[in-house]
């Protein structure tokens, strides 16, 4: 519990919530997988919980504690909902974690989860008065849905709360979708296939537990994200750039659909070994390449593609379940800044497309700043630029459900 406190108060101080669980998970490598699967979800669903804890907390707290009790008591307050049967043992050890984390504090701890244990049946009411708590995120964030998606702006918020799905893509270059199911069910895995090589776990599992993993003949790949290569539809022979490409998800299901001469552009260095190691686990090739994909002159050859992947850095508003700290981290100004970043790396990389080429604009957002409103400033500002319609539509907005996340596709033609 301390562990999963440590996380959340981290991220409360501004920290990237993946890359502390990292650290501390290579901090404790003897920590079985069980211990560290249970630090990772305790972590995450409470972050996942956007205000809920602070609207139970807030009853009892005249001024905010320091961070680390603040982060330990929203831990336990998501312990107790998760375990209500063992609150007694919760609080207990919410108790034991305050006296070794900031022993001076463990009456106030007490204090508060025994007071709130005796009030649990008010809960629901104060979480349901207080609009950032009942719907687990940020005013501003729950004001942009609204407006982006008034048809299901809950179920987008609702989403953002859930576990994420597990899903898995199977390398048609080593294996196929049969012969993978069939190897998954015989080791006890329930699953369903979805569509083409896709297949979804009913419950997410260790990479290390999913036969053939090793051996490169599946890779984990969201559903949605699997859509981006298939979108592009890479053909043999041609020329093509995966221009934001770690951890190379994307990157690896484009060589996995067509031979291609494919360069895979990232900015930074470590994130860039990430590419590498996933195409080595695969067999496939690319040439990978550490640079600022905008910063053409630092690349860029000359010699243009035939495709494009503009997979773009963006809010991430899309897979929010995934990385719950967003909704802790990101600030409604931010989202600005992201589409003034996107637009700036569109512009450049169009340069590089070949006439009669294709530009696939991705992002994993669900707000429309850094989407449709993209799509038609671009449109507006290149006269050699037409929409390639998406199922007989201009776009085609993913919205995160229970099979997938959430994701923007708009893809360019550049007239001959």
């Amino acid at each position: 519990m301390l562990r999963a406190a440590e996380l959340v108060a981290g991220v409360m101080e501004g920290g990237n919530l993946t890359d502390a669980f990292e650290r501390m998970a290579a901090d404790h490598a003897a920590w079985p997988d069980a211990t560290r699967g249970a630090v990772r979800d305790l972590a995450w669903s409470t972050l996942r919980d956007y205000g809920t804890g602070d609207a139970v907390l807030q009853q009892f707290l005249h001024s905010p504690p320091a961070v680390l009790i603040h982060g330990l008591l929203l831990v336990a307050l998501t312990r107790l909902e998760q375990r209500p049967e063992q609150a007694h043992t919760v609080v207990d050890q919410t108790v034991q974690a305050a006296a070794v984390a900031m022993p001076g504090l463990k009456g106030m701890v007490n204090g508060v989860l025994r007071n709130a244990l005796r009030q649990r049946q008010l809960w629901t009411s104060w979480v349901e008065a207080d609009e950032e708590a009942r719907h687990t995120h940020p005013r501003w964030w729950i004001t942009r849905v609204r407006a982006d998606h008034p048809e299901h702006w809950r179920s987008i918020l609702e989403a953002g709360r859930q576990r994420p799905p597990m899903a898995l893509r199977v390398n048609r270059r080593r294996a196929e979708v049969d012969a993978v199911v069939a190897e998954l069910e015989a080791a006890g895995i329930a699953l369903r296939a979805v569509s083409g090589q896709t297949v979804l776990l009913a419950q997410p599992l260790p990479v290390a537990r999913l036969p053939g993993f090793a051996e490169g003949r599946v890779s984990v790949q969201d559903a949605g994200a699997q859509r981006a290569a298939l979108l592009l539809a890479p053909q043999a022979g041609e020329r093509v750039l995966d221009a934001c490409a770690a951890p190379g998800g994307k990157t690896a299901h484009l060589l996995e659909l067509a031979d291609i001469e494919l360069s895979a552009l990232e900015l930074d260095p470590l994130r860039a070994q990430r590419i590498r190691a996933n195409l080595d686990r695969l067999g496939l090739e690319a040439r990978i390449q550490v640079a600022d994909c905008a910063r053409l002159e630092t690349w860029w050859d000359g010699r243009p593609f035939d495709r494009i992947l503009a997979d773009v850095p963006c809010s991430a508003s899309g897979v929010v379940r995934r990385h719950p700290d967003i909704k802790w981290l990101r600030r409604d100004e931010d989202i600005a800044g992201f589409a003034a970043q996107q637009a700036r790396i569109v512009d450049a990389l169009w340069h590089t497309l070949a006439p009669g080429g294709t530009m696939l604009y991705v992002t994993c957002s669900v707000f429309g700043q850094e989407n449709a409103a993209q799509l038609a400033a671009f449109l507006r500002h290149h006269a050699d630029a037409e929409s390639d319609p998406i199922d007989g539509f201009p776009d085609c907005q993913l919205l995160p459900d229970a099979d997938h996340d959430g994701f923007y596709f708009a893809r360019l033609r550049k007239k001959a």
